[in-house]
């Protein structure tokens, strides 16, 4: 009798160990996950804000961008006509040439 209480008071510690590991381990499993989600949760912020920034100067860039784009179709308007003019110039010059030639 006495070898009985004595393997039912060892099974019942092994027993009450474990369930203690087992809490413990519970316990730690989740303040892991709830680091990884935290983690997780700033690194989503991070990029949420990286992608705003990115947003707001594509937006101040465009802005920017229109004068700048209508400046340059003016200066190469401009070109094309200096251009124009000045084959016009030639043509009418070598025109000139051949008929007093």
């Amino acid at each position: 009798m006495r070898n009985q209480e004595e393997q039912s008071s060892k099974e019942a510690k092994r027993a009450e160990k474990r369930t203690a590991e087992e809490s413990g381990q519970l316990a730690k499993e989740q303040e892991r996950k709830k680091a990884y989600l935290a983690k997780e949760e700033a690194i989503e912020k991070v990029w949420i804000a990286r992608k705003t920034k990115r947003a707001e100067e594509r937006a101040t860039e465009e802005t920017k961008q229109l004068p700048r784009d209508q400046a340059r179709r003016k200066a190469l308007s401009a070109r094309e006509k200096m251009t124009d003019e000045t084959n016009k110039a030639r043509k009418l010059k070598a025109k000139k040439s051949i008929s007093r030639g």
